[in-house]
């Protein structure tokens, strides 16, 4: 390749770069001007109205004058995304339900469904019976163009091929979720699979209680716990991306209480669904949401069992947190899922836990928060999992579709 050749492409790589940033921004943000691009960029403002004319032409994104210019002089264009015409559709399997939503480019959700899922054993084809058929209604009502598929679910994922290695609390084990409910849907997209928590995390970061800081713990309670960190802005998954299961961290080696993965002390098993029901005698009751959400409204009421429960399931969270805390550092750990309803009725265990044990340089500045995305937040990571070849290579992506 001679000289001239390498130049051009290193310049139109350069250009690819800069559209993927643009679109990636506005995607995040909702709406932003064409002066904050050029300043977070580094570029001039010429060159930002060509990035974003050729995202405009392509059809992604569009702009307009703000509302509400309250100071004198020509308002700065604002750049905001099509999201009625671009989407994504986000999957989320839950050990008690099942949810599916079309997300518009910039992360609304624009139409969704809903339906219970029974602790009923393995169950991946009622799964992809359900999910697909939500897809598939949701595709027929939109007139946009759907770029990608994302789903969560609460196991184990290889994200190379969308298997569930392993989800232990409904025992599925090596199950095809992804290239099932690719065929299912019959859209010619593959179906990008995810751990709930590493994809709570990346949506808490994005667009929930940690948009603004690079380095956050997303714990995350379904029937167990589960989590995911981002490091420097970064997802840290591992290896072979079974990285960051922190639900089997080991909090109590002298007679913890036995986990389904085999061990016992586990984080998950001294602080999940069944040890909370149990320490408070409502092992016979209410379970999953509606169960812990019956022990925190019974503990506020005053009853003795219940608070005990919460105090004893808090400590352990509390020990659970000090670790985490001590190991990255983090600015913010935020609690999502049954933990979003768990945590404050148990905060003064869990601070009691950081103030006795974690070094005091990493426990000056952090912060511990519910998630900002209420129960969609595993929903909201998997959307982001369907726009990520968009946002990678914007163009690309959209010449492969059409």
């Amino acid at each position: 390749m001679t000289g001239a050749a390498a130049g051009v492409r290193t310049q139109e790589q350069v250009r690819q770069r800069n559209l993927s940033e643009v679109l990636r921004c506005v995607h995040k943000e909702g709406a932003v001007s064409r002066a904050v691009l050029s300043r977070r960029m580094g570029l001039n403002r010429s060159t930002i109205m060509d990035l974003t004319g050729e995202l405009i032409a392509a059809g992604l994104v569009r702009e307009g004058v703000p509302t509400g210019q309250g100071r004198a002089g020509r308002p700065s264009i604002v750049v905001m995304p099509e999201q009625e015409k671009v989407y994504g559709l986000a999957f989320d399997v839950a050990v008690d339900r099942l949810l599916a939503a079309r997300v518009g480019l910039g992360g609304r959700v624009l139409d969704r469904r809903a339906a219970v899922r029974t602790r009923a054993g393995v169950d991946l084809e009622d799964v992809v019976g359900v999910l697909a058929a939500f897809g598939r209604e949701l595709v027929a009502g939109a007139d946009g163009l759907c770029v990608g598929v994302g789903a969560s679910y609460c196991g184990l994922i290889k994200r190379a091929d969308g298997t569930v290695r392993y989800g232990p609390h409904l025992g599925w084990e090596d199950q095809a979720f992804g290239p099932e409910l690719a065929a299912g849907l019959g859209l010619g997209l593959p179906v990008e699979v995810g751990n709930e928590a590493h994809l709570g995390a990346v949506a808490e970061h994005v667009r929930g209680a940690g948009r603004d800081v690079d380095n956050l713990i997303y714990l995350h309670g379904d029937v167990g716990v589960g989590g995911g960190i981002i490091v420097g802005g970064k997802l840290l998954d591992g290896d072979a991306g079974y990285g960051c299961e922190l639900g089997h961290m080991l909090v109590n080696p002298f007679e913890g209480r036995p986990c389904l993965c085999g061990s016992r002390g586990c984080l998950e098993a001294e602080v999940g669904e069944e040890a909370l029901l149990d320490y408070a005698g409502r092992s016979n009751g209410l379970i999953g949401r509606d169960g812990i959400r019956a022990v925190v409204a019974l503990a506020a009421a005053g009853d003795a069992r219940a608070r005990d429960a919460l105090d004893r399931v808090g400590d352990w969270l509390g020990v659970g947190v000090v670790n985490l805390i001590n190991l990255f550092n983090p600015a913010l750990v935020v609690f999502g899922g049954m933990l979003s309803d768990v945590y404050p009725a148990a905060a003064a265990r869990v601070r009691a836990r950081i103030d006795a044990h974690v070094l005091p340089v990493s426990r000056e500045r952090v912060r511990l928060a519910v998630t900002a995305l209420g129960e969609d937040t595993t929903l909201a990571g998997a959307a982001e999992l369907a726009f990520a070849g968009l946002l990678d290579n914007p163009l690309h992506t959209l010449a492969a579709l059409r």
